[in-house]
């Protein structure tokens, strides 16, 4: 397996760029790139062979700091530092719906994979909220439970700070990564927190479950390390090392056969699964690499497998996986 550099756009955005997603392709257009931005913009571009730009989308008051796709390739959402989630038609920026947070409340973003819901990591509020699609309700609040040594004038929340997100493939379970390093592991059916992930020693600030296994979740993480848990059985199944700085992005291929990674080290990382090793080390940006994604397969015309990665030196870089 490998990557192949394709096209890098250098100021694609104003400011740095936080966030990037792929918006599945409908009956009438291919796979859209969507990108968030301290610029306060979200931005769609067509990423095929080149990287040219759709459409620009405003809305919030201050940087985008997660973007989210449906897998309808309908709608998508964007969360910003100014404490609301704008959820938008793709195609017409038409707003849908304004989730509102308190302060710095909406970190990374999902959707279930069926649609119906979204789950947005909830900061300072040690929990994740979890938004019903159907009427843009809040359907629960999964909240971390406080360890039992722990006094509530502890500085706990602080620890807790709930900052990824990931819905297993099967949408039974979600993961949330926290900046004391665990991952908390909760039955979403039953709104039940069930256990906690240890390993990590720093913030977790990337999860994506094994599209081949609902068991398999990856982690990112500030101690440069990548884990792969069996998140029922609460083990740590393996770590991997190899970026000298934060991990803060990770992507599973949709082969489920690697892992994509961005780091604080301005690289983008391959990983083999099967070797659990990078195989590749790819310096496009020369500033913090934010967000990597994976394009999911589908669509018409689509010929290979492509990565995209973002960074704080507000360029775009298309690979080609094979």
């Amino acid at each position: 397996m490998k990557l192949a550099g394709l096209k890098s756009l250098e100021s694609a955005h104003d400011d740095s760029i936080w966030a990037t997603t792929w918006v599945p392709a409908t009956e009438t257009r291919p796979s859209l790139l969507l990108t968030g931005s301290l610029d306060e913009t979200v931005r769609l571009w067509k990423a095929d062979d080149d990287v040219v730009l759709d459409h620009t989308n405003t809305g919030h008051s201050l940087g985008v700091v997660s973007v989210a796709a449906h897998p309808s390739g309908v709608i998508a959402a964007s969360a910003s530092l100014d404490s609301f989630v704008r959820v938008f038609d793709v195609d017409s920026n038409s707003t849908i719906a304004t989730l509102e947070a308190p302060p710095s409340e909406s970190w990374q973003m999902q959707f279930h994979p069926k649609g119906t819901m979204l789950a947005v990591a909830g900061g300072s509020s040690t929990s994740i909220k979890v938004w019903d699609t159907a009427t843009w309700q809040l359907a629960a609040s999964l909240q971390i439970p406080r360890p039992e040594s722990s006094k509530p004038n502890d500085k706990i929340a602080t620890k807790k700070f709930v900052l990824s997100v990931a819905w297993s493939p099967d949408g039974r379970r979600l993961a949330c990564g926290s900046m004391d390093g665990t991952i908390s592991v909760f039955d979403v059916a039953r709104a039940k927190f069930l256990h906690h992930l240890e390993g990590h020693l720093m913030p977790v600030r990337s999860l994506i479950y094994s599209p081949n296994d609902p068991r398999v979740l990856f982690s990112g993480s500030d101690d440069a390390h990548i884990h792969m848990y069996d998140a029922e059985g609460k083990s740590l199944i393996g770590s991997m090392s190899g970026h000298s700085s934060w991990v803060l992005s990770i992507d599973a291929s949709p082969d489920g056969g690697a892992i994509a990674s961005g780091s604080s080290d301005k690289t983008v990382k391959l990983w083999d699964l099967s070797m659990r090793a990078a195989v590749q080390s790819m310096t496009n940006h020369s500033d913090m690499v934010w967000g990597v994604a994976f394009r999911p397969p589908g669509g018409a015309g689509v010929r290979a497998c492509r990565l995209a990665s973002v960074s704080d030196d507000k360029s775009i870089s298309l690979y080609d996986y094979s």
